[in-house]
Order: C-alpha cells, then structure tokens, then sequence
C-alpha cells in the first residue's frame, strides 16, 4: 500500500503518529514541539513559521520527510 505523502496542513501529531521516523526529521529542522499540546491541532507549515523556517526551509523539510517515509 502507497503511503500518503506528507504536506504542510497535515497536522504534526497527525504525521508523528502515523510516521514516528518522521519526527528526526523535524528535530533537525527546529521543531522540536512533537510532544507539545499545540501538535495535536497545529500544521506542519503552522509550527515551521512559527520557530522561523521559510517556505524553501519547509520545502525541504517535506521533501526529506517524504524521502524518509519511503525507506
């Protein structure tokens, strides 16, 4: 079965439960807020602007996100 590609209005609760390999991921870029209350409702692209990456950083961050949900 395909898994589903990750984007930015996915949620970060959302994508670390379904993907928890995703979550290094996201250390690397500065999300550090996993186990935060707010990842529970907060997008991906909410919680990136918000600790300061742009729209190239997110970019990335989905493509290496996605690139590791596919090993």
């Amino acid at each position: 079965m395909e898994k589903q590609k990750i984007n930015g209005k996915m949620t970060l609760g959302e994508v670390v439960k379904k993907y928890p390999e995703t979550a290094e991921v996201m250390f690397k870029y500065g999300l550090h807020c996993i186990g935060c209350h707010v990842a529970a409702y907060e997008t991906i692209e909410q919680g990136a602007l918000v600790h300061g990456l742009d729209k190239k950083k997110i970019e990335m961050m989905l493509k290496e996100m996605n690139d590791t949900i596919k090993k």
